[in-house]
């Protein structure tokens, strides 16, 4: 049976070099300075023959620091999530940190493990894109005093940092640009709202600008992901109540615009045709779909990246008052809001 190889020690080092374990220590932490030419070469080559690599960890834990960020993110699979998670990567490369990702699949109990689990690893700061955290989760948060932000969702009465899309501006561009494109019936399409604040955001934002607008008939609706049928039924009457005047779609999110689309070709309604369409969140696929459809980009590598930031303000003690970052978002106008005549 093939033995386990043993990992080399800092013990190992300074036998092999012919000096004590300070000395190691001094050429490891970046004091070499105080080491003479010959003893450090001594050091150097007893670390080449023996293949030793430090325990990052334990150094880190000795000087107090860990160098470690906790990410808590509701969908890996969104593709939203995916690109926060890139921006968020970069600036800890950027910054010197390294991240753990935790995915909880938009399940409770999954970020309250997490939540343990980043704790007990020691990180020194935490992002989290909440699902729906407990009370007593929450609570248990705020004493631990851990440098934390979050990214596009608020959780209420909770003090805390927040990185994410200004919900307001954006749905106003987004509806503003279907009324002027001559739609007259427009449907607010999302997921259950709960107390999803970027839901709440921009559905209220869609009825203000709606209420600006007299002749405008607005609707609101939610329905689940998972729920197919749901979708097809709330689709197929509003069309069908509004077929004779130029109707819309406005879609809460990138993961639900592409249910919409879904269902749309089940009934067999084209849109930019038969239907406008227009969905929160640039999707790869959403100029590929027939001509193209119409989506609100938010800057999420931007938002990731100013997230992990403003984690580090934190960590490093300059950051005082809460602060809520808001990005605007950009309309990518495509054949699917086409003027229908």
């Amino acid at each position: 049976m093939k033995q386990k190889a043993i990992r080399a020690t800092i013990s190992d080092v300074a036998r092999v070099a012919k000096t004590g374990k300070t000395s190691v220590s001094r050429y490891l932490n970046g004091e070499q300075h105080a080491l003479s030419p010959d003893l450090k070469q001594r050091i150097e080559q007893a670390i080449a023959a023996l293949n030793y690599r430090p325990n990052q960890m334990a150094r880190g834990l000795k000087r107090g620091r860990t160098r470690l960020i906790g990410l808590i993110i509701a969908d890996i699979t969104n593709p939203y999530s995916v690109d926060v998670l890139c921006g968020i990567e970069a600036a800890c490369r950027a910054h010197g940190f390294t991240l753990l990702v935790c995915n909880t699949n938009n399940e409770i109990d999954q970020e309250q493990h997490y939540l343990q689990l980043l704790s007990s690893y020691q990180v020194e700061g935490i992002v989290v894109n909440a699902v729906g955290m407990r009370e007593d989760a929450l609570n248990r948060l705020q004493q631990s005093l851990l440098p934390m932000v979050l990214i596009d969702r608020k959780i209420p009465d909770f003090s805390c940092d927040v990185v994410g899309l200004d919900n307001v501006q954006a749905a106003t561009v987004a509806t503003e640009h279907l009324v002027k494109n001559g739609y007259r019936a427009l449907l607010f399409l999302s997921e259950p709202l709960g107390l999803v604040n970027t839901r709440l955001e921009r559905l209220q934002a869609f009825r203000q600008v709606c209420a600006r607008h007299t002749t405008i008939i607005s609707e609101n609706a939610e329905a689940a992901l998972s729920d197919a049928s749901a979708m097809d039924r709330i689709i197929d009457d509003f069309y069908q109540r509004h077929a004779q005047q130029p109707a819309a779609l406005l879609v809460a999110n990138g993961a639900l615009t592409l249910q919409v689309a879904r269902s749309l070709r089940r009934l067999g309604l084209n849109w930019g045709q038969q239907i406008g369409l227009l969905g929160f969140d640039e999707l790869e696929w959403a100029e590929l779909a027939g001509d193209g459809i119409t989506t609100l980009r938010q800057p999420t590598w931007q938002i990731g990246y100013a997230a992990l930031e403003r984690v580090i303000q934190r960590i490093e003690g300059e950051a005082t008052t809460i602060e809520e970052k808001a990005f605007s978002g950009e309309l990518v106008i495509r054949g699917s809001s086409r003027a229908l005549g």
